[in-house]
């Protein structure tokens, strides 16, 4: 029987029932957040509200690059929460997350693919597109969104990137302030968010389920293509993504700190949510569609082929039945998978014959990321989203 204390968003509960049966004290959890978002972030979004998005811009620019005069004039709330920031956790130190970054370089094309392909798209596959589609966040600019995705990914796992000057670090809070926005705009639209049908946009229960694909999925996901990494090298990349998402601001109880929670996480959450609905269709086939031009490629013929690879390696990740929920082509998969696979164990085999081939690969899946992810030429900008809309908002 469940908490009958909690409050439900309605879509959550026949999701929730089952959940229980398997977990109650992880589905009551779960369900207990889908009403909660980052209150540290959400307070200081609105107690800045009113100095307009320019003087805003300008602060949060300040206190990312440590700006002593932007903390002695700016808002206590300022201060107050980037000195929260400033308490590194003892399980966050730099030599243990080390094997992580080495195991990620060596991999990141396959990695990539498996975050793209699989964990992003699962992540979509729930409640949380609705968020994306109402706001057009990925609909109407889905190939800058991706490539910032891509560079957030990118600066976690670069030497020095989870530092406090490190660009890994700014993007983590930078996209924990830009969720804090889109939750003020979307909570002030009532006609457009059905918070007693789903209850808060871009909730700590989704942050959380993102965090557990983005994390053990995506390990799960590389796994399936062929990578190999050992198990201080698994567990250092779930260290990185721990602290990144703390920094992004998700609870404590939702972030997991192994594979084994990961899964567990992601299993209780997807039963919990509902099945995909047409803005899971619509956010999962953008991305998928975003690829090409991502990646550059221009002629028609290039571009088919690569969206039918994207589909089947997707298809191969997620799964016939999410697949098949998300309207994918039905593509063949298994000689795929198989090529990918060998294709990876022949790397592995080449590279210890010939020394000098690991550090080339590894150049050539830099600058492929490189490629794939968002640089802007004034650095990172911490201009947040000023209107509901994304076609609406000025550039951010």
């Amino acid at each position: 029987m469940s908490d009958t204390t909690l409050e439900i968003p309605s879509d959550y509960i026949p999701g929730y029932e089952k959940a229980r049966l398997i977990d109650p004290a992880l589905a009551d959890k779960y369900i207990a957040h889908t009403t909660i978002g980052d209150p540290p972030a959400d307070e200081l979004v609105e107690a800045l509200t009113h100095l307009g998005g320019r003087e805003m811009h300008r602060l949060f620019t300040g206190a990312m690059n440590e700006d002593v005069s932007v903390f002695r004039e700016g808002p206590r709330e300022l201060r107050d929460f980037f000195e929260m920031l400033e308490d590194r956790p003892s399980w966050a130190a730099m030599e243990a997350l080390e094997p992580g970054r080495r195991a990620f370089h060596r991999n990141s094309d396959l990695v990539i693919q498996g975050l793209v392909g699989g964990s992003l798209i699962e992540g979509f596959s729930t409640n949380i597109a609705r968020s994306f589609v109402i706001t057009g966040r990925l609909r109407e600019h889905g190939v800058r969104r991706l490539r910032q995705n891509n560079r957030h990914v990118l600066e976690i796992f670069l030497p020095g990137g989870l530092q406090r000057y490190g660009d890994g670090w700014k993007l983590s809070v930078r996209l924990r302030l830009v969720h804090a926005q889109v939750r003020r705009l979307l909570n002030d639209d009532h006609d457009d968010w059905y918070g007693e049908l789903w209850g808060t946009p871009l909730s700590a229960a989704h942050m959380g389920f993102a965090g557990s694909a983005f994390s053990g999925r995506a390990l799960r996901h590389a796994r399936h293509l062929g990578v190999h990494f050992s198990q201080e090298e698994s567990h250092s990349f779930m260290l990185v993504w721990r602290y990144a998402l703390t920094l992004m601001g998700i609870p404590e109880a939702l972030i997991p700190k192994d594979e084994n929670e990961a899964a567990k996480l992601f299993q209780i959450g997807k039963i919990c949510e509902p099945p995909p609905d047409f803005e899971s269709i619509i956010m999962a086939n953008a991305l998928i569609n975003a690829a090409p031009q991502v990646l550059g490629v221009i002629g028609d013929r290039e571009k088919d082929d690569l969206l039918k690879l994207a589909y089947t390696v997707s298809r191969a990740l997620i799964g016939d039945e999410i697949a098949d929920q998300l309207n994918y082509p039905k593509y063949k998969y298994r000689a795929v998978v198989l090529g990918a696979r060998l294709q990876t164990r022949l790397n592995y085999v080449l590279d210890r014959i010939f020394l000098g081939r690991s550090k080339d690969r590894r150049l050539s899946n830099f600058t492929y990321l490189m490629s794939a992810s968002m640089y802007d030429q004034g650095g990172i900008s911490y201009r947040l989203p000023d209107h509901i809309y994304d076609e609406r908002a000025h550039n951010w």
